[in-house]
């Protein structure tokens, strides 16, 4: 009976946040990824809120808690304290706004500075659904994505296309590259099984960023 192995019941709680201009449809991905919803005429988020989802990778419990914070400079004041600990992020253009596309390189810096991880980063051009008026092309979408070494979806949070495979695709990068670390690592892995959410990164072997795209848009 008692030979459950070390590993079972292991669970993880990954950190993740969703970033990008104002009106992109950050709250909408989230709210139709951890509840199934979609609310037209959503308010501008003030503040941060989080959802908690629960995933199954490999027999483990994996726990991804996603942070949702409003794109305007007036709440740039809670900035450290939402990227710090982040494991994942999405960064969010809306593909009917030019404006919010030329925005993502800012953003990707701020996330450079303020996470104190490796980031699983996937780039995502939402609201699909507004195709008969795109401003942005899938091909510039790509292409900055493999410039930045990102992953790259478009999804729409109106009608749901891709939204569960954006977050999951970073959810399981996420588990790969802390999977990867626990390997090359006892005293991390003594930490981790401590406390779920920081990564330790003690310098010996710098973290090591997949680069990698994903692509995928409807028809």
């Amino acid at each position: 009976m008692g030979s459950s192995s070390e590993d079972e019941g292991e669970e993880y709680l990954f950190k993740i946040v969703i970033i990008g201009d104002s009106a992109v449809g950050k709250s909408n991905l989230l709210s139709r990824y951890a509840r199934n919803e979609f609310n037209l005429h959503s308010k501008a988020t003030i503040g941060v809120e989080f959802q908690t989802q629960t995933l199954e990778i490999d027999g483990k419990e994996v726990k991804a808690q996603i942070w949702d914070t409003a794109g305007q400079e007036r709440f740039r004041a809670v900035i450290s304290s939402y990227y710090r600990g982040a494991f994942g992020a999405l960064i969010v253009y809306d593909i009917s706004r030019n404006s919010t596309f030329d925005s993502i390189p800012r953003w990707l810096d701020e996330l450079k500075t303020h996470s104190d991880t490796t980031v699983a980063r996937m780039l995502v051009g939402n609201k699909g659904d507004l195709e008969n008026i795109r401003a942005v092309s899938v091909e510039e979408g790509k292409s900055l994505a493999e410039t930045e070494g990102l992953f790259f979806m478009e999804t729409s949070a109106l009608d749901s296309t891709n939204v569960e495979k954006a977050f999951e695709i970073v959810i399981r990068e996420i588990y790969n590259n802390v999977r990867r670390k626990v390997l090359n690592s006892d005293s991390y892995k003594a930490e981790l099984s401590v406390n779920r959410v920081s990564l330790v990164n003690d310098g010996s072997d710098g973290p090591k960023q997949t680069q990698g795209s994903y692509s995928c848009c409807s028809r």
